[in-house]
């Protein structure tokens, strides 16, 4: 996966994010867990955005990092909003395989940044 397809798949995943969080019932409690969401949800997308900046291995890695903290925390979010039934597991579950799959790509990237001192071409 190139770096443009990474940063097409993070935006889109934010905007899923969105769409989730508008169609949360008006309820304090679920309005706040989606509040949560939305500013860890769309941070995926943005913060992807700033790794293809970096400047430095270090600064790549630092910047992944924050990428998989959010992605990590969206996650969180969502498992939250599915067990206080807010919203029901089969509505969120192609969601949050997306939102693994993101983690898991994001973490292969760093290890391979890691082992070869270089940034990985995905990331």
């Amino acid at each position: 996966m190139t770096r443009e397809e990474m940063t097409v798949r993070t935006k889109t995943y934010a905007n899923r994010v969105v769409k989730l969080c508008m169609a949360l019932p008006e309820d304090w409690g679920a309005r706040t867990l989606g509040k949560q969401l939305l500013r860890s949800g769309t941070s995926v997308g943005a913060n992807y955005r700033a790794v293809c900046r970096a400047k430095s291995t270090a600064d790549f890695l630092n910047k992944l990092r924050i990428v998989e903290e959010e992605c990590d925390e969206s996650l969180f979010w969502m498992e939250l909003l599915v067990e206080n039934k807010f919203i029901k597991a089969s509505r969120l579950s192609k969601l949050m395989q997306e939102g693994n799959e993101l983690l898991a790509i994001v973490v292969a990237s760093a290890k391979t940044t890691r082992a070869s001192g270089r940034p990985a071409a995905v990331a």
